[in-house]
């Protein structure tokens, strides 16, 4: 098996906590996730917000240190990087932000967004081979060079603007795009179009996409995987239709309930599972994350965190409604959240 490209090792994230601020916040919470790289997958991290999505995402790439744990880039420690080793790993893993107007300068064009990098990772050795390098990066999601090129970030939608930066993403050939609520800020009619423009990216050219959301509408349609957190934890783990149709942990199931549906005859919020023991959560308490929120909290829960268990093959849920299923060591849940299987797992490879 090769090196994979990224990893994180039981990585813990606090904010605060300090000097000027005692109150902490436990944004991740000994979270691993192995990306190899070599494989045309979409894995979709969904959660509510404050979650920790977005923190999972910045130490992907570099942005943050961990406050325990390591970030790996091909077997080196990210924080250690230097030189041409941090420009490799800046090209390998490329970004796709949220708010697509905040990462263009408003006085420049949006030329500008394209041709940084291109001077930047010495990607042409001509102007001719810049122009045509440009080109073909816009044509691939779905711009026209002669109405984008030469105009002022102000003079284009949303939409396009986004597209510039799925673009200027691609001229670099990553081998990861980490998507960051990559159409949280642009209106419904534009959301498939930017959508269909990473799939395509991800088909054609084989780049493995984290795509990071809070809308499991759209982590259906275009993830093969799908990783649940909630408060920092990785709750359910596994490929998308089984996740969303067969739903095994509560807070995964009262997020699918909380979609409306149309069909009329189904009550939008109607409750899917039910308390299956009577029991009150105390406030302060060392166990699961939701436990308060659960309506199948249980006096276990509040005695130590759920590990993983293997609710089907490939399917995991850290909840102790699965206790008397097979125990994943919470060091090897990442397995289950690689983008390409390793040899002789029992998951599935869409």
């Amino acid at each position: 098996m090769t090196e994979p490209l990224i990893e994180l090792r039981n990585v813990t994230k606090v904010y605060g906590g300090g000097v000027l601020s005692r109150e902490a916040t436990v944004a991740l919470d000994d979270v691993s996730l192995t990306v190899q790289g070599d494989t045309p997958q979409i894995v979709s991290v969904v959660g509510e917000s404050g979650s920790g999505k977005t923190t999972l995402a910045s130490l992907l790439m570099g942005f943050i240190a961990p406050t325990s744990g390591t970030v790996r880039y091909r077997g080196e420690d990210v924080s250690k990087l230097r030189g041409e080793h941090m420009r490799e790993f800046r090209r390998d893993v490329q970004a796709v932000f949220q708010d697509p107007f905040s990462v263009f300068n408003p006085f420049y064009k949006v030329d500008h967004v394209l041709t940084v990098p291109i001077h930047k990772f010495r990607l042409a050795r001509s102007k001719s081979e810049r122009t045509e390098l440009m080109e073909s990066a816009l044509e691939t999601v779905g711009l026209r060079p002669d109405e984008t090129l030469g105009r002022y970030p102000h003079q284009l939608s949303g939409g396009q603007r986004q597209r510039i930066t799925v673009a200027r993403a691609l001229m670099l050939r990553p081998r990861l795009i980490v998507a960051d609520e990559p159409v949280s800020m642009v209106d419904a009619s534009l959301r498939a179009t930017i959508l269909e423009s990473l799939r395509t990216v991800n088909q054609t050219l084989n780049v493995p996409i984290l795509y990071i959301t809070h809308d499991l509408g759209t982590a259906y349609h275009v993830s093969d995987h799908i990783l649940v957190m909630y408060r920092g934890t990785i709750v359910e783990a596994g490929e998308v239709e089984t996740v969303i149709n067969a739903p095994k942990h509560p807070y995964t199931q009262l997020l699918i309930d909380s979609i409306p549906w149309p069909d009329p005859t189904r009550r939008w919020g109607e409750e899917r599972v039910e308390r299956t023991e009577a029991f009150s959560v105390p406030d302060e308490h060392g166990g699961c994350r939701f436990a308060q929120r659960c309506p199948s909290a249980m006096s276990k829960c509040v005695t130590a965190p759920p590990p993983p268990f293997l609710s089907s093959p490939g399917h995991a849920a850290s909840c102790y409604l699965y206790a008397d299923r097979p125990e994943l060591p919470k060091e090897d849940l990442s397995t289950l959240l690689t983008l390409a299987p390793p040899e002789g797992s029992s998951i599935k490879a869409s």
